[in-house]
């Protein structure tokens, strides 16, 4: 009884303190940008502010071109998973279900596209985007974040068709349903939880994706968030007020994404379809 009742604090105890590494520094940030920029940058930080501010946000609204950044980024990321979804849901469901010569080969060497780091394809990239006219183009973001966000997708949605009961698609069948009405109306409303869990993978790669952006995006009135945001941080002072702020809205997206579709992750796969 004394085991059991120890080993329930040391594990309460590890939980808490992986909870308090994630969430506090959000609680930090997201608190600091409402903090006048006297307690920001106090010797002895405050975890609960002291003062109160909406400077910074309105600062970041109206005298920088955050705003454009964030349309920007909202229009790559949507449109980088929508675009994911289209494509892996059906390209899945091929590999899973069609039996073609090299299915298993060339689902291998879809996979190969994460064994090289995204640096290395930068210049070849570039060069091609370059002859195609897509350089400081919103188009070849979102093409880069497909390319990278779709075999993972591919991968991901195979093992969801995978755990679907074979009688399902078997009952579908002798009703005399094609490959594509058993993938639109059986499969895809049964796998709902990995679509979700996809959609958000690549929503949140999208958002964040640095690299690409900072080198295919040459205008100022293009650039997605993390290129536009780092202009905040100057060579010789740093505006932590502003900072904050722009962090803060920065995951604001994500946040209502989760709060969307969250529900998919904690709903069941199959639940209810087999009695």
């Amino acid at each position: 009884m004394r085991r059991g009742i120890g080993w329930n604090i040391a594990l309460g105890a590890v939980v808490l303190f992986f909870v308090a590494i994630v969430t506090l520094p959000f609680w930090w940030v997201v608190t600091g940008s409402f903090k006048l920029p006297q307690e920001i940058i106090a010797r002895v930080p405050t975890m609960i502010p002291e003062s109160f501010t909406l400077q910074h946000y309105a600062k970041l609204l109206s005298n920088s071109d955050y705003p454009t950044y964030m349309v920007n980024s909202l229009v790559v990321a949507s449109l980088s998973t929508l675009i994911t979804l289209a494509l892996s849901v059906p390209a899945a469901y091929a590999f899973f279900r069609l039996r073609f010569p090299g299915r298993e080969t060339l689902y291998r060497v879809i996979l190969l596209a994460y064994a090289f780091p995204s640096i290395v394809v930068l210049i070849p990239l570039f060069g091609m985007f370059a002859k195609l006219g897509l350089i400081d183009t919103r188009t070849a973001l979102v093409v880069v974040n497909v390319s990278f966000a779709l075999p993972f997708a591919i991968w991901m949605l195979r093992s969801f068709f995978g755990s679907v009961p074979m009688e399902i698609e078997e009952a579908a069948v002798m009703d005399g349903a094609p490959p594509l009405v058993i993938l639109r109306r059986v499969m895809i409303p049964l796998i709902a939880p990995g679509i979700a869990s996809v959609g958000i993978f690549a929503f949140i790669m999208s958002w964040t994706e640095y690299v690409f952006a900072s080198v295919l995006i040459l205008s100022d009135t293009k650039r997605t968030v993390p290129v536009g945001f780092s202009g905040i941080i100057g060579q010789y002072q740093i505006d932590w007020g502003l900072l904050l702020a722009g962090a803060s809205l920065a995951t604001l997206p994500v946040i209502l994404l989760f709060a969307l579709i969250g529900r998919w992750f904690v709903s069941g796969l199959t639940e209810g379809a087999v009695k």
